[in-house]
């Protein structure tokens, strides 16, 4: 009964040309997640909805996203959106559609990882394309995300926004060897981006926070025995950003403990 009456809300919605946002419980809290079509971001997607959040979630092919759809259709707080992080207007778009409806917990997933192959190659193999786009997808599109639903999560009760980084783009962390040049560049200027962010987020009594998921097998096919789950990597990372307070804004923190990474 709940899921027929939620189809069609939304199709009345979509008939009328109304928001999705008001086919959200009211009484719960609401993350915004991208890259939600897999991996960590569907994950985050799955505890959220047991939760019972209301969960925004985004992809860049939503209808190829079917992992997402199958979850969506067990969960009547899932709300699908189509989100490209590199397109600046369709975010904008985005985020005026959902003008009214505070976000709690905003939560940056997307990102672009190298192959295995290609993050062993040194300076000469550089692909500036690859490189371009790592910027834009990692550093710039998680800035993008930021600037445009502020006022969403000033408007909510938890004021998070939760940044999905790497120990790659950590100066002392990262390994000592000559290997993965744009996504550890691109993952060090996301870090700087969201540290000077934390001087605005500040006065606004918003916490934003980096978070590194640790070592996650992701990849199908591809199982490193050194690496762990999805599942175990967002259960301990919700159990950190549960304990979160002003305290940690502006951090990178690890997933499993909580402790600062250096930088």
């Amino acid at each position: 009964m709940g899921k027929l009456f939620r189809i069609a809300t939304l199709i009345t919605l979509l008939l009328t040309g109304g928001s999705l946002q008001a086919a959200l419980d009211a009484g719960a809290p609401t993350v915004l997640i991208t890259g939600s079509n897999r991996g960590i971001g569907l994950e985050f997607v799955r505890q959220f909805a047991e939760r019972g959040w209301n969960v925004i979630a985004t992809a860049r092919k939503p209808d190829q996203a079917e992992d997402l759809q199958a979850l969506a259709a067990q969960h009547d707080t899932i709300v699908i959106e189509q989100l490209d992080v590199t397109d600046h207007p369709q975010m904008e778009a985005l985020a005026e559609r959902y003008a009214d409806q505070p976000i709690d917990i905003l939560l940056s997933n997307a990102a672009l990882t190298p192959r295995y192959k290609s993050a062993f190659k040194r300076v000469d193999g550089v692909d500036f394309d690859t490189a371009r786009q790592s910027f834009e997808i990692n550093a710039l599109g998680a800035l993008k995300l930021a600037q445009v639903f502020m006022p969403h999560v000033a408007a909510s009760e938890q004021k998070k926004i939760i940044v999905l980084t790497s120990k790659g783009g950590s100066f002392e962390m990262s390994p000592k060897l000559p290997m993965m040049y744009s996504y550890r560049a691109s993952k060090a200027a996301l870090n700087m981006f969201m540290y000077t962010l934390s001087f605005e987020t500040a006065k606004k009594e918003i916490t934003v926070t980096m978070l590194s998921p640790g070592m996650v097998n992701t990849t199908p096919g591809f199982n490193n025995p050194q690496g762990i789950s999805p599942e175990e990597s967002v259960s301990k990372m919700l159990t950190v950003v549960d304990g979160l307070t002003l305290e940690n804004n502006g951090q990178f923190l690890n997933y499993e403990s909580g402790e600062v990474v250096p930088w």
